[in-house]
């Protein structure tokens, strides 16, 4: 369930008709992300080919609108949930994300592209909610991310030997969501916009207003720690099957 007073709730008549059907897509769309996340692990960036004319939506044509909602608003909630781990705080960043959206579409200069800016928005959206529950984590890093040194970890396992079967298990996949989930903020939305997203390094950068160097660093380090993480779990399955 919603929240009774979300932000679309609250804007229900005439200035903003369009989003009244938003809450419905919410459930929709959260019902069916929520069944199928643990099996994606990539999306290809869309093509904008959407069949949405940014032009007509920035005219005030809301049906063009609801044709952008339901273009991206899978791609947005999973975001969402993968940054929070939490469906109800996802589906109030997917309601504010496509509010801000209508506000603030004639900003829209287009040089980037729709879904990029889609993408900012509810990154902000995510990291407020982050900053307001959890105040003690820090957002910014301490390291000079454009000359930070990484140094590998000191253990990692060659999984090489397991069966495929057993890399695509349903515990490895959870396992590898909680290594995900362990990540520190400022690297998990990197992993999460590149890696799984598929977002390029330069959209990830201007998502994040961060430098493309930043976003490498902070991209390697997240490969490593996730690495060394699955490097512990898979290296105990190998000392089992050795014991058969």
């Amino acid at each position: 369930m919603l929240h009774q007073l979300s932000p679309i709730s609250r804007l229900k008549g005439k200035d903003y008709p369009i989003i009244n059907t938003l809450s419905d897509k919410v459930r929709v769309y959260s019902t069916k992300v929520n069944a199928t996340l643990l099996n994606r692990t990539h999306l290809m960036s869309e093509t904008e080919s959407n069949g949405y004319s940014i032009q007509e939506i920035q005219s005030g044509n809301q049906s063009e609108f609801a044709k952008l909602i339901d273009a991206h608003s899978n791609q947005i909630y999973r975001l969402a949930l993968k940054m929070l781990n939490n469906p109800q705080d996802a589906e109030d960043v997917l309601q504010n994300t496509f509010l801000k959206a209508l506000q603030n579409i004639n900003k829209f200069e287009g040089r980037s592209r729709i879904s990029t800016w889609l993408y900012r928005i509810a990154t902000n959206e995510a990291l407020m909610i982050i900053r307001k529950q959890r105040p003690e984590v820090n957002l910014n890093e301490v390291e000079d991310d454009d000359n930070y040194s990484v140094n590998p970890p000191i253990q990692l396992i060659d999984w090489c030997c397991l069966p495929e079967n057993e890399l695509l298990s349903s515990e490895s996949k959870l396992e590898l969501e909680n290594a995900i989930q362990n990540l520190s903020e400022t690297l998990r939305i990197v992993f999460i916009l590149r890696d799984i997203e598929g977002l390029s390094i330069q959209e990830t950068s201007q998502i994040l207003n961060l430098t493309e160097t930043a976003v490498k660093t902070r991209l390697l380090r997240a490969r490593l720690n996730l690495r060394e993480h699955l490097s512990a779990f898979y290296g105990d399955r190998l000392l089992a099957r050795s014991k058969e």
